[in-house]
């Protein structure tokens, strides 16, 4: 999808960026439009390999607080997750603050898959199984705080950090104002009256938070299986229920969902009721993204119409279940 966040850059440039990062120039560049937020490109380098360029975006557009560092984010999650057995793109370069183009950018293996959301291939409730595995072992990573280090947003207890992701988010709506279904007192104030289910939940994990089928690519040349996931700029350090959110989006978590079946195949995972209130925590917190993000990268409307819509809706019904969850905690 097109945003403003989104940099044009000429094959001049990219040979030059190219040139200064791999000592190569490119015989040709593929854009790639399938994501939300950085400029991408595919090039072909005149020495024959093959690398995916993600550009950060201008350096002087204001991002949601969130999304400062992203990339930088994004290389320490495929390395961490590439020592876990999580099959990702490698990281063939990473450049940060590049004096001429300014900001950050990353070269990326190419992949020779295809995209999960391009194809409908036999057998996906093995490869949502897979899927499960792999984010299961994404999770194992532990840090040291709650998070999101690159961005400045941290806590020593997850309910610190989680509240202070949320209050970020919703202090981005003060530079870009974003239509959501109720005052922002009112949500944050939702937010606060369920944490206490975050206490239960006392080591930072490394959670994708991105995994939908767009992120990840699937290898058809035989039985079908995952080649790897992609895109980790949303990574932060947390809780391993919050994984689930996306792969599940605009919907719910089922106890007969294959990927639930995969995760528990490498490590233990109980869907108790305040694991539930937690997911819906987080629920409610990624329809925030979806809406509050479109400020910054002012989306065409006819393509935004359908995400934004159904956002607002699923945060009014998640929002009213935690209400009824604090509610029924009281009394």
């Amino acid at each position: 999808m097109d945003s403003r966040t989104k940099r044009r850059l000429s094959l001049a440039e990219l040979a030059a960026l190219a040139r200064r990062a791999l000592g190569t120039g490119v015989a040709s560049a593929t854009e790639l439009t399938d994501g939300y937020a950085n400029a991408v490109w595919r090039l072909v380098l005149e020495d024959g390999r093959q690398v995916v360029l993600k550009l950060s975006p201008p350096p002087e557009l204001d991002q949601l607080s969130y999304e400062r560092n992203l990339l930088r984010t994004e290389a320490e999650a495929i390395e961490l997750a590439a020592g876990a057995g999580v099959p990702v793109a490698s990281l063939v370069h990473a450049g940060y603050d590049d004096p001429v183009l300014g900001g950050d950018y990353l070269m990326l293996a190419a992949l020779d898959g295809v995209s999960w959301n391009d194809v409908k291939p036999e057998g996906e409730q093995a490869l949502r199984r897979e899927l499960g595995r792999h984010l299961a072992r994404f999770n194992t990573v532990t840090g040291e705080l709650f998070g999101y280090p690159h961005a400045g947003i941290v806590g020593t207890t997850w309910r610190e950090a989680f509240l202070a992701m949320v209050g970020a988010l919703l202090g981005d709506t003060e530079r870009y104002p974003t239509p959501l279904p109720r005052p922002v007192d009112e949500i944050m104030a939702v937010f606060e009256g369920a944490a206490h289910v975050l206490d239960e939940v006392t080591t930072p994990c490394l959670v994708h938070f991105d995994v939908w089928a767009g992120n990840v690519f699937l290898d058809l040349s035989g039985t079908p299986r995952i080649q790897a996931i992609i895109d980790h700029e949303r990574a932060f350090w947390g809780d391993p229920i919050a994984e689930f959110v996306t792969p599940t989006i605009f919907g719910e978590l089922r106890e007969d969902d294959p990927l639930l079946a995969g995760y528990r195949e490498v490590t233990p995972l109980e869907l108790t009721p305040s694991a539930l209130i937690r997911f819906d925590l987080y629920r409610a917190y990624l329809y925030l993204i979806l809406l509050v993000e479109n400020g910054p990268r002012q989306y065409p409307q006819d393509e935004y119409a359908r995400i934004r819509d159904g956002a607002i809706r699923s945060l009014n019904d998640v929002l009213d279940r935690l209400v009824r969850s604090s509610l029924s905690a009281l009394g």
